[in-house]
C-alpha cells in the first residue's frame, strides 16, 4: 500500500510549511498601502445648532 508511505508527504508537509512561515510572511509584512491614514486633531469641531425655519 504505497499511500502508507509517510517519507514523501512528509517531506512535502514540511517545505510547505517552511515556504508559509519563512518566504510568504516578509512579503506580506513589506506591503504598504497608497493611501496612508492622517492624523486627525483630537479637538471637536463646534456644531452649529440649526434653526428650523418651519418651527
Amino acid at each position: 500500500m504505497p499511500q502508507l508511505n509517510p517519507a514523501p508527504w512528509f517531506a512535502i508537509l514540511t517545505f510547505s510549511w517552511l515556504v508559509f512561515l519563512i518566504v510568504i510572511p516578509p512579503k506580506v509584512t513589506a506591503h504598504s498601502f497608497p493611501n496612508e491614514p492622517t492624523p486627525q486633531s483630537t479637538e471637536k469641531p463646534k456644531a452649529t445648532p440649526w434653526t428650523w425655519p418651519w418651527q
